[in-house]
């Protein structure tokens, strides 16, 4: 389990198919705290750490991607060069700073717009019809791994909503949310809550 709060940015150094997909991230993580087999949220996707290496403030991370993951998260999110927004797993007795969060990519959303409002930035995403009745305004979601709260919510006819998230200076800079721009994709995970509510409500006929 994750919280949606970011503790480092880190870049895919290498990528390569050998069953599953493979790859070595970078990152600034001291080595020695991380174990093999522990889980890292890398752009909200929860992976298991098969190999790692370097040294503290210059480390790496071995990880394996199944097809699944692959397909569910944003095209080309696991090129070499790109930037990861990484959190280790949640510990028993953290604080709890976001919001229960799974690592598990619910969908992918488009970013529609981008705004500056004094000197934060209102995003607009537009999230797939599918995902439409579980985000709610005043609401939680992920977004690449980040936790953020939904200002609005705005239904369109075709089934697809469109959210407004406003992002601060700081959440900018230490995320690569800061660097999106209209037509990039980002990838969702729902609420846990809103999830469980859903189908409760569509059992109840």
């Amino acid at each position: 389990m994750f919280t949606g709060i970011v503790t480092a940015l880190g870049t895919i150094r290498e990528a390569h198919q050998s069953g599953d997909l493979r790859a070595v991230i970078a990152c600034p993580f001291d080595p020695a705290t991380i174990a093999i087999g522990a889980s890292i949220a890398c752009s909200g996707v929860c992976l298991t750490v098969v190999e790692r290496g370097g040294v503290a403030g210059d480390a790496w991370f071995a990880v394996s991607i199944s097809g699944e993951s692959v397909a569910r998260t944003v095209p080309g999110r696991w090129d070499v060069g790109t930037r990861l927004n990484l959190e280790p797993a949640l510990k028993l007795g953290d604080e709890l700073g976001g919001h229960i969060v799974t690592g598990h990519v619910d969908g992918v959303g488009t970013v529609a717009e981008v705004t500056p409002v004094g000197e934060s930035k209102r995003f607009v995403i537009a999230a797939p019809q599918d995902l439409a009745p579980y985000i709610a305004a005043k609401g939680s979601i992920t977004v690449d791994g980040v936790s953020l709260t939904v200002n609005e919510v705005i239904d369109q006819a075709d089934g697809v909503c469109h959210f407004t998230l406003n992002i601060i200076p700081h959440t900018a800079e230490v995320t690569t949310i800061g660097a999106l721009v209209a037509g990039d994709r980002v990838n969702l995970e729902i609420d846990v809550l809103a999830r469980y509510l859903q189908r409760m409500q569509s059992l109840r006929g």
